[in-house]
């Protein structure tokens, strides 16, 4: 089985799930796989694992969130680890309605 198509099709499926605002490519960007000329940040495809990172949204049960990453990424015969890095607050400021000038 090789990585390329297998990323790609994880990454779309994964930012898919409600509850997930975005792939994280890790603290350093260590979460990835290189598929030259590109690479495919937040998921990580090694013969023995895959790894997926993302940034969730506020407020979320994360153990939910990692069961639906999971089942979207359809990865059979390998353990799929998620790792939650960030949480993504909702917007907090309302946008006011502009005054017109007169």
């Amino acid at each position: 089985m090789t990585p390329e198509p297998d990323a790609v099709r994880i990454a779309d499926a994964v930012r898919a799930v409600p509850g997930v605002s975005g792939l994280h490519g890790g603290r350093f960007g260590e979460i990835a796989t290189l598929l030259p000329p590109r690479r495919v940040t937040g998921v990580r495809v090694r013969d023995e694992d895959v790894t997926i990172a993302i940034a969730a949204r506020y407020p979320v049960v994360v153990a939910d969130v990692a069961a639906d990453v999971r089942a979207a990424a359809g990865v059979d015969g390998r353990p799929v680890h998620v790792v939650v890095a960030d949480l993504v607050e909702p917007s907090t400021v309302e946008e006011q309605p502009k005054e017109k000038v007169s």
